[in-house]
């Protein structure tokens, strides 16, 4: 029973040293399966093998039985490794939007628009703040919340503004 709790106590410790370390010790497995070998994995399994083995053994387990109850156990532990394992690495955020991405978002004007002329708004999304060039079809202050109607290249949208202009929707006054 101690040298299967000698083995799981390894194992915990490749375990903590590759999860605390990180990447030190993946190029010595490199060639041998991607996430199949990893530390991550090897510690996992070689923890599981003793400490499923010395229980198997604790309840009187005859030693083939203890040891093929440690390889299941390892066997378990590992694959759940590797899953976790392949679940983190994949788990990466997509690239930062670019103008192509932006169209029907909120934005918000940094610089003035002129009705002729170019300003500037920025778009937040995705814990991305972006920053274009912005066109209206009319002058629109900074601070003005608007929404990206069309890409006009990649540096350069075309906006509208959130709310109408009031004095706009009311109409010409009667005489």
């Amino acid at each position: 029973m101690t040298a299967y709790v000698v083995i799981g106590v390894c194992g915990l410790a490749v375990l903590l040293v590759s999860l605390l370390v990180g990447e030190l010790l993946e190029g010595l497995l490199d060639g041998l399966g991607g996430d199949w070998f990893s530390t991550e994995v090897v510690g996992a399994f070689v923890a599981a093998l003793g400490f499923g083995g010395a229980l198997a053994d604790g309840l009187g387990a005859p030693g083939p039985v203890s040891v093929a109850a440690g390889i299941g156990a390892g066997a378990v532990f590992g694959a759940f490794a590797a899953w976790l394992t392949r679940l983190v690495r994949s788990g990466g955020t997509a690239g930062a939007p670019a103008a192509d991405d932006v169209v029907g978002w909120d934005a918000t004007v940094v610089s003035a628009i002129p009705a002729d002329g170019l300003g500037t708004v920025t778009v937040r999304r995705g814990g991305h703040l972006l920053r274009f060039n912005a066109r209206a079809e009319r002058a629109l202050e900074a601070g003005t919340e608007v929404h990206v109607t069309a890409v006009l290249s990649p540096t350069a949208v075309s906006v509208a503004p959130l709310w109408p202009d009031p004095l706009e929707a009311a109409g010409p006054e009667d005489p």
